[in-house]
């Protein structure tokens, strides 16, 4: 069964004037800079997106590659300065390869979990693993799950967010209204939250382990307050090659 493209069409279009604080300059600075510290000159996105991080992870010397399941937000991302210059495979980032290796690979904004399968998720960390040369990092961010069934995650004059959590089942839906050509257009987009404690065993299963986890890009330490995660899993051993 094919998977659905909940970014296709408007969503792309207007993608990157929905970021809110994730587009600020200066988050994308500090995101770029903490994934070049560990790409050492190559790095692969999985989600890639319209390239928030992947053009400026690229003017920082790293050549970047990117697999993602939409055109439409490649079609953005190659509609920028760079953007063509950058190899996209088109294809679900749970199991699409690549076929080659990376001393990174990396997942941002909460786009693990688009993922809406324990299993899917699963399956992501081992594709990230085969990608991954020998002691090569999986970096993922994240938020921690809710305790709270409904919360406003954004509010503003032409857009308002609101997930709505069910605990039980770890299903998570984001509810976004935005405000288009003078009336609103609601999207109720699916996800699955997941812990830091089961990711971890993911990476386990995965052949990696966790080398660090902090509660931001810039290196907040990670507190049971913390809204969110940066975790870093390193790959123990080498596995089979992708060819």
């Amino acid at each position: 069964m094919s998977l659905r493209d909940w970014f296709a069409g408007p969503v792309a279009e207007r993608y990157d004037s929905s970021l809110g604080e994730r587009g600020d300059p200066a988050v994308i600075d500090a995101t770029a800079g903490f994934l070049a510290e560990l790409a050492r000159g190559g790095a692969l996105e999985l989600g890639i997106g319209t390239g928030r991080i992947a053009l400026p992870l690229a003017e920082r010397g790293v050549r970047v590659h990117g697999i993602d399941l939409s055109p439409d937000m490649v079609a953005q991302l190659r509609a920028k300065p760079g953007g063509d210059a950058i190899p996209v495979a088109i294809g679900d980032f749970a199991t699409t390869t690549v076929g080659e290796t990376f001393p990174l690979v990396y997942v941002v904004f909460n786009t693990i979990n688009n993922l809406t399968t324990q299993d899917a998720q699963v399956a992501c960390f081992e594709n990230a693993a085969a990608h991954l040369e020998p002691g090569g990092c999986f970096v993922v961010e994240v938020g921690t799950p809710s305790c709270e069934p409904l919360r406003v995650f954004n509010l503003s004059d032409t857009h308002v967010g609101v997930d709505e959590y069910d605990a039980a089942t770890q299903r998570l839906v984001s509810h976004h209204f935005s405000l288009a050509d003078g009336r609103w257009e609601r999207l109720s987009m699916p996800f699955r939250s997941v812990s830091p404690a089961e990711l971890d065993l993911m990476a386990r299963i995965a052949g990696m382990r966790l080398r660090e986890r902090w509660g931001g890009w810039r290196r907040e330490p990670f507190t049971s307050e913390s809204t969110k995660h940066v975790s870093v899993w390193e790959l123990r051993g080498s596995l089979p090659s992708l060819e």
